[in-house]
């Protein structure tokens, strides 16, 4: 069901787009324009920032990991000037979700770019990843493919059909993180390797099973990783620049004659990429062995690519998310025409104060998902269904949705019928908690408006709003024949408080 106000706005013919990655290990930046109906790359940037590498175990950050960062994102903030900003979409992935304190690092962070920055799920990365590989490398139709990511601080694989991931998973197993994990001092030895190569193989066991039952046809490996290992074989004169099962153990062999990471002298590596190589090598090696690989070739693209072909979706049209609300909405076996009601209403609410309350199409269509999913935890239990809901939603892999989106979502349903918590919020980031609090005292109203559960239209329902007051006004007599109602929103004047609201129902 499409919402009162349109999504995203479309990406037009012309229009420029921005789409940053913050990985563990390199930063990326894809500017690209979108022509004739496809995505023409102008420009990219890549850093060397290696986060992951001032990563604690408490989950701190180390200040001259922090400064390399901040110092990137404000170079890419400066040739990014001029794209509008819902044309930028700039995600974190696995070292900015294992802080200890990500709000801390995402407002300087923030602030250095010039835009928002959102946290993804190591599944969702997976998809983006899926995505943009898909697109640079269009499969056959019908083929099953692999497609395997080695980044800095974990590893995705995917396997997937067509332009659509089947099976997501993603590891912390990365070239950053295992070099870290394995080979702490710097030194090296046949005896570490194999201990390692069995832990890390042990690990892919939980979903190695199941890969290798689906099978695939191709097998693709994105990221830098793979791409120096390519290279490797190439100068090594074992491939063309595929990466096999007879070569990769060449190369193990040729890695490990060196004593200490530092010495590692491999043909075709660079010398930004030694200091990982080894924990890279490692990982794609328990790969091979645990998904019985025989070739993989290397892919142009990565997330980076799929975060821009993301963006012509949400603004095409063809949103990732509405799907997967729609997939909860089947799996939880939520009252679609109930749901639907309240939709209606929360969009026509938010249409009148959409101005007065600077809410966003983005706002509009977080509100109008929310309102679809907002009785998702009958299916546990009457008793506290907002809080099951709002557990599911925030705990869940919803493809499409950043961490921060889901957080949003799950907010709305928590807060969406009784008392509102203080720390209903706390997970969001300052300039989400404004709009946030706004949506959730919209579809309070809404869920109110349609606790009967009928399909009675409403005659009048006029909602204004100045600051963080609102003002309703119902019709006197269709208020008259509900006195359950006129009680309810009587009370809301009690619950409107906890979202920092001043509420003052009316009729005439």
């Amino acid at each position: 069901m499409p919402s009162s106000l349109n999504s995203r706005p479309q990406v037009q013919d012309g229009d420029a787009l921005a789409a940053i990655d913050l990985g563990s290990n390199s930063f990326h930046m894809v500017l690209a324009r979108h022509t004739l109906g496809q995505l023409r790359v102008v420009d990219r940037l890549r850093e060397t920032v290696r986060m992951a590498d001032g990563l604690d175990r408490a989950g701190g950050l180390s200040e001259p990991a922090r400064q390399r960062a901040l110092d990137c994102l404000a170079r890419f903030g400066q040739r990014m000037r001029g794209v509008p900003r819902l044309h930028v979409r700039a995600l974190a992935t696995n070292t900015v979700r294992q802080l200890r304190d990500p709000h801390a690092f995402l407002k300087q962070a923030e602030a250095a770019l010039g835009a928002p920055i959102e946290v993804v799920s190591g599944r969702e990365e997976a998809r983006l990843i899926y995505l943009g590989v898909a697109h640079a490398q269009p499969p056959k139709p019908g083929q099953l493919r692999l497609v395997i990511d080695i980044g800095g601080g974990s590893t995705e694989f995917i396997i997937g059909r067509g332009f659509d991931p089947v099976e997501r998973e993603s590891l912390q197993a990365g070239c950053i993180a295992s070099t870290r994990r394995f080979f702490p001092n710097g030194r090296l030895s046949k005896k570490k390797w194999k201990d390692a190569l069995t832990e890390i193989s042990a690990e892919f066991q939980q979903f190695a099973g199941l890969y290798r039952a689906l099978g695939w046809q191709e097998a693709l490996g994105s990221s830098g990783t793979h791409k120096s290992i390519g290279e490797i074989c190439a100068a090594m004169r074992l491939t063309k620049g595929a990466i096999t099962a007879e070569a990769l153990p060449q190369v193990r062999e040729r890695l490990l004659q060196a004593d200490s990471i530092d010495q590692i002298d491999l043909p075709g590596l660079s010398s930004d990429r030694r200091p990982i190589i080894a924990g890279g090598v490692l990982v794609l090696e328990a790969a091979f062995q645990a998904l019985g690989l025989q070739k993989l070739l290397v892919s142009k693209a990565a997330m980076r690519e799929g975060i821009l072909y993301d963006m012509l979706g949400r603004g095409g049209g063809n949103d990732p998310r509405d799907a997967s609300v729609a997939a909860l909405t089947q799996r939880y076996g939520i009252d679609e025409a109930q749901a639907a009601r309240v939709e209606g209403t929360a969009m026509r609410l938010c249409a009148q104060v959409a101005d007065a309350w600077a809410l966003d199409d983005d706002d509009a269509n977080m509100l109008g998902w929310a309102a679809r999913v907002h009785e998702l935890g009958l299916v546990i239990a009457h008793s506290q269904y907002h809080l099951h809901g709002a557990y599911v939603l925030e705990n869940s892999d919803i493809a499409g949705f950043s961490r921060q989106e889901q957080q949003v979502l799950a907010a709305l349903v928590r807060t969406h019928r009784r008392g509102v918590p203080k720390n209903a919020f706390d997970a969001l980031p300052d300039r989400l908690l404004l709009p946030a609090r706004r949506k959730a005292a919209l579809l309070r109203l809404a869920v109110l408006l349609h606790r009967a559960h009928d399909s009675d239209q409403i005659p009048r329902l006029e909602l204004s709003a100045s600051g963080n007051r609102l003002q309703l006004v119902v019709d006197r007599d269709w208020i008259a024949t509900r006195p359950l109602l006129r009680a309810d929103l009587l009370v809301e004047k009690e619950g409107m408080p906890g979202l920092g609201i001043e509420f003052q129902p009316m009729v005439a």
